[in-house]
């Protein structure tokens, strides 16, 4: 029996799905047990993993389930206020980061100035620096200026991370020729035009791609918010969740619902620009 190409090629790939849909079936399963146990009352998250055993179709106590546990989180908890301010903090730092970086990349990048080779040293060391060593000296520098219990003190360190200058700086290397720009130049078009008109839409998945890994980020902080908060009102959606802890217990329906919560907005938000964040990883990559 003769294939034709296409037919030796979905043999020779079907072992390689089969494995990668193991592989998603297998990461999936938290999220399925995390999804039912956001609607069941706490002594059944114990009485059963997935679905409670019952009379109803498919064998399935359907009328266990309840969206109390999400009553609870936004009328009683106050949920939609962490929630409201884990967009405006995310939002917020995702834009401004990716302005400055981009700046910063750009700069780097297309000029020639006095120690510059000087500074992308001090931004390559700065990346392998862990984050945790500078958490003490941030708390002081922030206690000194004033920021501590604000949104400013979370928001201003991280303006022009190092990851992304350099993100930014290799995106445009390869990305922006400079040709183009001395030829912005000649016309008598200034940076500022040049950076807005020319460089930018150059990176644009760059810039998506930069926009979701902050935004992402800053979502699911859960360290910086303590450290420089103090008022319960300001915090965002991660600290909020693990406050739902009970001094003696935990009821674990309502802490799933509200991780569910948390974690919907930002899962869908990937699901819907993952082509986006995949070609803007990639846009540098080769060069041409």
């Amino acid at each position: 029996m003769s294939f034709t190409p296409s037919q030796r090629r979905a043999l020779l790939l079907a072992p390689v799905y089969v494995v990668l849909a193991g592989a998603a079936v297998f990461t999936l399963i938290p999220f399925a047990w995390l999804l039912c146990a956001a609607f069941k009352t706490n002594a059944d998250v114990f009485a059963s993993n997935f679905l409670p055993a019952g009379d109803g179709f498919l064998g399935v106590a359907w009328d266990r389930f309840t969206v109390a546990n999400f009553g609870r989180l936004f009328a009683d908890l106050g949920i939609g206020r962490a929630m409201t301010n884990s967009i405006f903090l995310s939002a917020t730092a995702a834009l401004l980061a990716t302005f400055f970086s981009a700046m910063a990349g750009y700069a780097l990048a297309c000029f020639r100035f006095a120690g510059r080779d000087w500074v992308l040293s001090l931004v390559l060391a700065a990346l392998v620096i862990p984050g945790s060593l500078l958490m003490a000296p941030g708390y002081k520098l922030l206690f000194d200026l004033g920021l501590l219990n604000s949104y400013a003190g979370l928001l201003l360190p991280g303006l022009a991370p190092a990851f992304g200058v350099f993100l930014f700086r290799q995106s445009m290397v390869n990305s922006v020729p400079a040709s183009l720009l001395e030829s912005a130049r000649i016309d008598g078009a200034g940076e500022i035009r040049i950076f807005f008109t020319i460089v930018l839409p150059l990176v644009r998945p760059m810039i998506g791609a930069y926009l979701m890994i902050i935004f992402l980020g800053t979502w699911n902080n859960f360290i910086g918010p303590q450290i420089v908060l103090q008022d319960p009102g300001s915090f965002p959606l991660s600290v909020a969740i693990n406050q739902l802890r009970g001094l003696y217990g935990a009821d674990y329906g309502l802490i799933m619902s509200g991780t569910l919560v948390s974690i919907a907005p930002v899962l869908a938000l990937f699901l819907l620009l993952q082509k986006e964040f995949i070609a803007g990883l990639t846009s540098g990559a080769v060069k041409g």
